[in-house]
């Protein structure tokens, strides 16, 4: 719509760990670091990124939008506003450090999982 007045660009999740969460991210969700990606091409590129700056995650395959994860001090107090939706089997994020919140039933035709600093997610079980 050419009239709205904003449109989406990113996605922001706070950590208070942000190196560690953008590494589970990057590991569940098959993502990658965008630096990695980068092939800088001025020796000045080649700088690290700040220790404290926000981490850039995206899709390896190209698909799934760019997600920034940033430091943030205080710890997550309260259920979520916003989530991710992601699809998969929950036994594999269980075993990389997500927890349980509630389970499919026969009320809700997806799991809510909660990742390592507790931000929660639904699971989705792949279309067979």
């Amino acid at each position: 719509m050419a009239d709205a007045p904003a449109r989406f660009k990113d996605l922001c999740l706070d950590a208070n760990d942000h190196h560690a969460l953008a590494d589970w991210w990057c590991a569940a969700m098959g993502y990658v670091r965008r630096d990695d990606l980068e092939d800088a091409g001025t020796p000045e590129d080649d700088e690290p990124r700040p220790h404290d700056w926000p981490i850039p995650i995206v899709d390896a395959a190209g698909e799934g939008p760019l997600i920034w994860v940033v430091p943030v001090p205080e710890r997550k107090t309260v259920k979520n506003r916003m989530h991710f939706d992601v699809v998969g089997e929950t036994w594999p994020l269980i075993a990389a450090g997500a927890r349980m919140v509630r389970e499919q039933d026969d009320e809700v035709e997806w799991s809510v999982l909660a990742d390592p600093e507790g931000n929660e997610f639904c699971v989705f079980a792949p279309e067979e």
